[in-house]
């Protein structure tokens, strides 16, 4: 059975509901990078880019880190991640999905949960580079395109690709979708869609033949938005065939490293479906736990440290696997 009970996470006291959980880290974390962030661009077969943000110790292990919905690079959680290994030895490569580093991309796409040819190519670009371990770590979105990037080959395409932590998964793209349009979700909702639909009106105006959608200022769910846009544009149906197509929920079973999914009972963005464990109980290489709280991507610590029990349980799952290697 690969279900980790009793997990060891405890919320701070004045953290006292899931909401807070989720919102208090992201607005009161305080924290930079111990060593800043070198950029550099790379090109995609589609003739857009990606930004990465790279920390760098010569070391030969290497973290990729992939951030959630409509998030960046710069969010206190990828910073705080990126801090903990880069202290640890690792270099780090925090990636930007398109569209989210600051510049609006090229194509005549965004990205979604299920855009894993741009995690390849930041693989690719990454064993280019020499690293000989590589560890992948995924927040949200970024964890559900994390999994089923692993679990699209039944066998596995790096050799250096040793291990994954993803935390705050939306393994099931159409319940997270039916629960975050629900009305104890209705500040998290309205904040996506404005961000997403200001970034479909950049897109039309830096793309002439890019179409402004009709009716867009009218779309009042993330359903709606990807039901119009993020699906057709993409190359699927709608919605439904979007959220089918990329659920990381029908990939576990072929994932072929060791992998940690981490899920809290109270997170307001997660379907029941999402912290079903049964789906895991029959998995060799998926490990599934599922804290009491902790929120979406919360999991706050108060230490001396300045680390959050996420970014320790990430330490404490990698390095312990990575020992098998040395």
């Amino acid at each position: 059975m690969s279900i980790i009970e009793n997990s060891s996470y405890k919320r701070p006291s004045i953290l006292f509901n899931r909401h807070f959980e989720t919102i208090v880290p992201g607005l009161l974390r305080k924290i930079q990078t111990r060593i800043p962030y070198q950029r550099e661009r790379i090109s995609t077969a589609d003739d857009d880019f990606l930004d990465l943000d790279w920390i760098k110790k010569d070391s030969e292990r290497l973290i990729i880190i992939s951030h959630g919905l409509e998030g960046d690079s710069s969010r206190p959680y990828v910073i705080g991640m990126a801090n903990a290994f880069s202290d640890n030895g690792w270099d780090v490569l925090a990636w930007n999905f398109r569209g989210c580093s600051g510049e609006m991309n090229r194509a005549h796409r965004f990205y979604h949960s299920g855009a894993t040819d741009d995690l390849e190519a930041v693989i690719l670009h990454a064993v280019s580079k020499g690293y000989q371990q590589i560890c992948l770590i995924g927040f949200s979105l970024g964890g559900n395109m994390t999994l089923k990037y692993l679990g699209e080959t039944t066998t596995q395409k790096f050799k250096e690709i040793k291990n994954a932590v993803v935390f705050s998964v939306p393994l099931d793209l159409a319940g997270c979708s039916r629960e975050i349009d629900l009305p104890h979700n209705i500040l998290y909702s309205r904040r996506f869609l404005k961000s997403l639909k200001k970034k479909v009106k950049q897109k039309s105006g830096l793309l002439s033949d890019f179409p402004l959608v009709n009716g867009l200022d009218q779309i009042k769910s993330l359903y709606e938005f990807d039901d119009v846009l993020t699906g057709p544009l993409h190359g699927f149906d709608n919605a439904d065939h979007y959220y089918a197509s990329c659920s990381s929920l029908n990939f576990l079973t072929s994932i072929k490293i060791r992998t940690l999914v981490v899920n809290a009972l109270n997170d307001p963005f997660l379907s029941k479906s999402c912290l079903d464990s049964s789906s895991f109980e029959k998995l060799d290489n998926v490990y599934f736990e599922i804290p009491i709280y902790g929120g979406h991507v919360g999991f706050s610590e108060y230490n001396r440290e300045n680390l959050f029990w996420s970014e320790k349980r990430a330490l404490k799952f990698i390095n312990e696997d990575m020992n098998n290697y040395d």
